[in-house]
């Protein structure tokens, strides 16, 4: 499908292709006819769960109804698909790695340059990060194999963060098949490293992984039975800062999830209990492992859960409970990772369109786009967001205009 199309347009095709009416469909997802028309309409926007229900139902992929992966200008301007032909082999090759023409580089300097692509991943700078990810994974895997320096188990370790990488820029550009296979290099590397939270971090992608495919059940039997061993392992729950922050990622991830099949109360169990995790560890916002978890986090998910569930008027009125200057609103502060900050601008630029405040929505974008812009113009509720605000304007501004250029988003 072309990708100047909305997702209400992809609707239409997909539910046309499968032969079924409106009112079809609105009984399979259980919404109104009407519903579904606004949304092939464009006039209402879907939230990720009716996405996912919406292509469940027309036996589909979440991305022929989202669009991706996105291709044209701004892939042009950016070149962030360019590296993945490349990955797509090295993900094969994983066991038998392309031979080097000189030695690989000391585990010491691989380790550093991990670090430097792990900081570009949490900022959503996919665009740098892509090109050294291939010959870092090259030269890992051969000092991994190889096994005669004592590196080993640290080089695995090592690996499995870089295989992490491929898994996020591959899914956020939209090649959720080669996400899919990045995630299993995780879980191999990890349990080679012979680290127990490496493996439950693997254990967390992968059900993050299930939840994006609309598996809720697998991914809360996943995330539960995780959580289990992760006190197991954990003698008379003396947890470590770094396994409370697996275990606070856990629960964020289990409120998700919660939201998604609407279930606003266990939703919000676990938001407090991760707030109880939080405050064992010291309150403070943690990188452990790459979680991102800790009070910051938290307040991010939970405006993400309401605005999931529909509870958008909920969502904007807790960012205006937060702020500590009077009308204001609360937003992650500057040091947060990008990634994160990103996401949730575009989630409350979408709540703000839900309730007419399409300024307010525009300002938000602008903000996502200034923290991360790669995530930002790749991201299927950003570009969804944009499409409307210009359909919405008989007379766009300039500004509004460029940004739905920069997006890929081109209107009639």
């Amino acid at each position: 499908m072309s990708e100047n199309l909305t997702l209400g347009d992809r609707l239409r095709i997909a539910r046309r292709t499968r032969k079924l009416s409106a009112a079809q469909l609105a009984q399979k997802v259980a919404i109104s006819p009407s519903y579904v028309q606004k949304l092939e309409s464009g006039a209402r926007k879907a939230s990720p769960s009716l996405v996912l229900a919406l292509a469940k139902a027309l036996h589909f992929g979440p991305e022929v109804l989202t669009g991706q992966p996105y291709y044209g200008e701004p892939e042009a301007e950016d070149g962030v698909h360019a590296v993945i032909p490349e990955l797509r082999r090295i993900m094969l090759c994983y066991d038998t790695p392309d031979e080097l023409e000189i030695a690989p580089r000391p585990l010491s300097v691989l380790a550093s340059e991990v670090d430097q692509v792990a900081a570009l991943r949490r900022d959503a700078r996919y665009a740098p990060m892509g090109p050294l990810l291939p010959p870092i994974i090259t030269e890992l895997t051969h000092l991994a194999l190889d096994g005669r320096n004592g590196d080993q188990a640290k080089a695995f370790w090592h690996l499995a963060r870089a295989y992490r990488a491929v898994n996020s820029l591959a899914h956020k550009m939209g090649h959720h098949d080669l996400s899919n296979t990045a995630l299993e290099r995780v879980r191999w590397a990890a349990d080679l490293s012979g680290d127990p939270l490496m493996k439950f971090t693997a254990g967390y992608l992968v059900a993050g992984a299930m939840l994006r495919q609309g598996a809720y059940s697998s991914a809360r039997r996943k995330l539960q039975a995780l959580r289990q061993e992760l006190e197991r392992v954990q003698p008379e729950r003396s947890f470590t800062d770094d396994a409370l922050a697996v275990d606070g990622a856990l629960l964020l991830k289990l409120a998700v999830l919660e939201a998604r099949e609407n279930n606003p109360d266990r939703a919000d169990d676990y938001l407090r209990e991760a707030e109880v995790v939080a405050r064992m560890a010291g309150n403070r916002d943690s990188l452990a492992y790459e979680m991102s978890f800790g009070p910051t986090n938290i307040r991010i998910h939970e405006v993400h859960a309401m605005i999931d569930m529909g509870d958008t008027e909920q969502a904007l009125g807790r960012l205006t409970e937060w702020s500590d200057v009077p009308g204001g609103e609360w937003a992650p502060p500057a040091s947060t990772v990008g990634e994160r900050s990103s996401h949730h601008f575009i989630d409350v630029a979408s709540a703000k369109l839900a309730v007419g405040d399409r300024a307010g929505a525009f300002g938000d974008l602008r903000r996502a786009r200034k923290v991360a812009p790669n995530h930002t113009r790749f991201h299927p509720s950003a570009r969804e967001t944009v499409a409307a605000l210009l359909r919405m304007d008989a007379h766009p501004s300039n500004e509004l205009s460029s940004f739905g250029s920069w997006a890929g988003v081109i209107t009639s």
